[in-house]
């Protein structure tokens, strides 16, 4: 017997045995259902590290060794929204100095810089502006392609098809139909949070409804447009939420097949109006850093048969974490973005922007093999020994791409002095 053979006895004889049970049949590539995975989140000791460990095993027999990236950029071309999220620092009343709207050949300038800067996707994300025309992200999809046919659109969240949808009074089917024809090649699978209505009610009151939520992502599936999924954690949900989240996400995986990657996010407090307020007794000021390994760890064990890709995201944890969490059983590490505004907006302190370079040093610090990915997650170039420098690297002024904190002061792009 060797001494690690012996230790690694030592270390089960130790564990709980259920915990040790369910996390053998994960290896054995069985399927864990929400009761076992609820009580995967609430590991402590010993049982943690061994839910790491099993969740870092599932992940290289899944994808390998490689760590892949985006070079991508978000644009998020209005903070004005109707709704009114308790997590959501971002928006802003159509009333409010601060509240800002980026015209199309805007968009459309930034969609070619990012381009000119090695990028394949663009993220067009937004809030909800009460006078929209319903054919307003199909003619911003439109434009984007007209100028730059071969770019990515991963663009509006189930929130903002079923406001499109709305506004056209039209059935969300028709309204995918279009933006799909418009240019949409996925849509970001945000506005999930938590995918328990009463939850919901208490974080994001008159939010899309878990129901609709379902409704536009199998739609969108069906469809042939994939997309992302995700979670917001760290705030009110108990460890059953977030299971219950993973299983249901499993569920429309197993139906459709059009999940492309999971993504959990820590909840950003410090500007979060429901936490700045204390509006909820009990709200959590984001998850600690053992949850945060859980999260991705339990998203592992749970979706590995349905699901290669947990994404890990350097904005909400920074590029140190980030590297952890590739050993917890994360396998992506997202974009470069280049531009972020909902995160930065809600506190967070990490930038805006990850050269590719950085992103490939993170990756290889930890022994892990960098490559760049397209957003349906086709290798484009895998750096094993080679590098390179980035068009994106390359650049010494970042300040050129402008800044939320800077956007939202400036008289060009007020949306009250916006001309319809």
């Amino acid at each position: 017997m060797t001494v690690q053979t012996s230790l690694f006895d030592s270390l089960l004889r130790h564990a709980d045995p259920l915990i040790v049970e369910t996390l053998d049949r994960a290896l054995a590539e069985k399927e864990i259902s929400v009761e076992e995975s609820t009580r995967l989140f609430y590991a402590k000791g010993i049982n943690f590290h061994l839910i790491g460990m099993v969740a870092d095993e599932l992940r290289k027999r899944r994808v390998g060794d490689v760590v892949t990236y985006v070079i991508n950029r978000n644009i998020n071309f209005t903070n004005v929204c109707i709704k009114q999220c308790g997590f959501c620092a971002f928006s802003r009343d159509f009333r409010e100095e601060e509240g800002y709207f980026l015209p199309t050949e805007e968009i459309v300038r930034r969609t070619r810089e990012a381009r000119t800067l090695g990028a394949t996707e663009v993220c067009v994300q937004a809030g909800l502006p009460p006078d929209m025309d319903g054919e307003n992200y199909e003619n911003i999809c439109k434009a984007i392609k007209n100028e730059v046919a071969d770019i990515h659109i991963h663009g509006f969240s189930p929130e903002e098809v079923l406001y499109g949808a709305t506004r056209s009074n039209i059935p969300i089917k028709e309204y995918l139909l279009r933006l799909k024809e418009a240019g949409v090649n996925s849509l970001p699978g945000t506005a999930a949070e938590i995918l328990d209505q009463k939850l919901r009610d208490r974080i994001s009151p008159g939010r899309i409804s878990v129901k609709n939520w379902i409704e536009v992502i199998k739609t969108a599936h069906r469809l042939g447009i994939p997309s992302t999924a995700t979670i917001m954690f760290g705030h009110l949900e108990t460890p059953e939420d977030r299971a219950r989240h993973i299983g249901l996400i499993r569920e429309i995986q197993k139906e459709t097949g059009g999940f492309t990657e999971f993504v959990p996010l820590n909840f950003i407090h410090s500007e979060a109006p429901m936490y700045k307020n204390n509006l909820h007794v009990g709200i959590k000021n984001g998850a600690d850093g053992n949850d945060v390994l859980l999260m991705h760890a339990v998203s592992r064990i749970m979706l590995n048969n349905y699901i290669n890709n947990i994404q890990t995201s350097w904005v909400k944890e920074g590029g140190n974490m980030s590297q952890l969490l590739l050993m917890w059983g994360a396998n992506d590490f997202g974009g470069t973005l280049i531009n972020e505004s909902i995160s930065t907006a809600a506190g967070a302190k990490h930038g805006q922007l990850l050269k590719p370079k950085e992103i490939r040093s993170f990756i290889r610090q930890i022994g892990r093999i960098p490559a760049q990915r397209t957003t349906s997650y086709k290798i484009i170039q895998t750096y094993e020994t080679k590098e390179k420098e980035d068009v994106l690297d390359k650049v010494e002024n970042t300040s050129q791409f402008g800044s939320y904190h800077e956007l939202i002061k400036m008289d060009k792009y007020r949306y009250k002095n916006r001309r319809n």
